[in-house]
């Protein structure tokens, strides 16, 4: 990434968090109820050995997941860049919550046994993305998984509103998530049951190499 570009792209990650914090109540009343549970099993079912696990919630929000990491026994972690997200997942969960922003991870190495990455990833800017990937995989055990659900689309960037996203086909995503160490166990799309059309959401599941 060039110099001048650094710049913008904080800009871009600041807004989209500013968003968030600005709606940080209306986003738990509209979430709260969403049922993820077939991308935590997707994640849980594919980490090796007996547990509890250490999972990282990598944009956790306001603490859906990390509850009910904790609530089946395993050892969460959180990881949020809006403060207000952070301070709600503090509270709801009861765990560690960290707060950092994606592009300014500081993630101990070899720390996670899995890292859930619900509809969070995709807020990445695609300049950033590879090195962000190395980051995960760095934070993982050896053979960790990483979950990612995004939503999918034909590889465009740019504003949705006030938030930033990227929004990947599955070649696309296959080819960065790839380089950056990591194989595919499985891919699937949401919400289960439905045709491709009214499916938006492209879930993956990966092994560090």
């Amino acid at each position: 990434m060039h110099d001048d570009g650094a710049p913008r792209l904080s800009a871009l990650t600041e807004r989209t968090l500013a968003h968030y914090d600005d709606h940080a109540l209306s986003f738990w009343e509209g979430t709260r109820d969403h049922d993820v549970s077939q991308n935590r099993a997707a994640l849980l079912a594919a980490l090796e050995g007996s547990g509890p696990f250490t999972i990282l919630d990598l944009g956790c929000g306001p603490g859906r997941d990390l509850a009910a990491f904790r609530a089946d026994g395993h050892n969460p972690v959180g990881l949020d860049g809006s403060a207000r997200f952070v301070e709600m997942a503090r509270r709801h969960a009861g765990c560690e919550v960290l707060h950092q922003d994606f592009l300014h991870l500081a993630l101990e190495a070899g720390r996670f046994d899995g890292i859930f990455a619900n509809a969070s990833l995709f807020h990445v800017p695609s300049k950033e993305l590879p090195r962000v990937l190395r980051e995960l995989h760095a934070a993982l055990r050896p053979r960790g998984v990483l979950f990612s659900s995004n939503p999918r689309g034909d590889d465009r960037e740019g504003w949705s509103g006030d938030r930033y996203g990227c929004y990947w086909s599955l070649e696309r995503w296959r080819e960065h998530v790839t380089a950056a160490g990591f194989e595919e166990i499985e891919h699937y799309y949401r919400p289960a049951g439905r045709p491709r059309e009214q499916q938006p959401w492209l879930a993956t599941v990966w092994r560090k190499r």
